[in-house]
């Protein structure tokens, strides 16, 4: 968390920067955990301030804000970090400001944990980081037989194989799971014992999945850690099939009961009636 959905709403949050010129890039000092910064913030910020942002774009689950130099400002939000436009919800949490010229703004950067990242690249840099060698077809837009071929030889559980950025970049925990409940594949269903048929079913509902959580802006989980730009919850959640409703009832058949299990350390959500055995 974020996923694709959130970070395609924050990058639509903050669309009105394209066009701007940055007037001065601030790092506020803060007693906790540092977040990774490349290059060294004295650098970073001659390297930006008076650029241009020439265009708001997302690369698989990050945030990119290319510039008139022909580099680009990469925000990775990772488990809790986030864009705004609006206040954040705190100050101790900023971990980058910039600030426009002409406005809009300030745009800030805030992260509660320090996993998230946020660097500059030229665009070789960008290539080599967040090219095809790298990372996968957007699952916005792979096609059946792109998913298809690239995953069908591997003996990995169709779940786990969903989540590997190296083959379809954006699909993290919550929308596999959504994913797999709607074509009513078992998530420990080895991805080489998957029919063609059940190959284009997957990719329908992964974009299907993908824009109608995009429409709602994202999912905002118990924890309440991920906001739109404007500080405002997502409503996706309210229309989860199976993430995070284990021991409920199916909303489906109506029958089963939601389990979890875990895998490749991560929590899995399926209906045993839907989605029945893998093996």
């Amino acid at each position: 968390m974020p996923e694709l959905p959130e970070v395609e709403t924050m990058c639509r949050g903050i669309a009105a920067v394209a066009g701007r010129r940055i007037h001065a890039l601030r790092f506020p000092k803060s007693p906790l955990r540092s977040i990774p910064i490349s290059p060294r913030p004295a650098l970073f910020r001659r390297r930006v301030e008076g650029r241009s942002i020439t265009a708001v774009r997302r690369v698989g689950k990050r945030v990119v804000l290319d510039l008139d130099s022909s580099a680009a400002i990469v925000f990775e939000p990772r488990m809790s970090g986030r864009v705004h436009l609006a206040c954040p919800p705190d100050a101790e949490h900023v971990r980058a400001v910039l600030e426009f010229a002409d406005g809009p703004g300030p745009l800030i950067f805030w992260s509660m944990r320090g996993l998230s990242t946020l660097c500059l690249l030229t665009a070789r840099e960008l290539a080599q980081r967040l090219g095809p060698d790298r990372l996968g077809p957007d699952a916005l837009r792979i096609g059946a037989d792109a998913l298809r071929a690239r995953l069908q030889a591997s003996r990995r559980a169709i779940k786990v194989a969903l989540l590997d950025q190296r083959a379809v970049a954006g699909i993290g925990n919550i929308y596999a799971s959504e994913i797999l409940h709607r074509i009513g594949v078992h998530p420990e269903t080895s991805c080489d014992r998957l029919s063609p048929r059940q190959w284009k079913r997957m990719q329908a509902a992964t974009v299907g999945v993908l824009s109608e959580a995009i429409a709602a802006q994202g999912s905002t989980l118990r924890d309440g850690r991920y906001r739109t730009t404007r500080g405002e919850p997502g409503r996706f959640q309210d229309k989860h099939r199976v993430y995070g409703r284990a021991g409920l009832k199916c909303l489906q058949c109506g029958r089963g009961r939601i389990r979890k299990i875990v895998q490749a350390q991560r929590s899995t959500y399926y209906c045993p009636i839907c989605q029945r055995g893998a093996r």
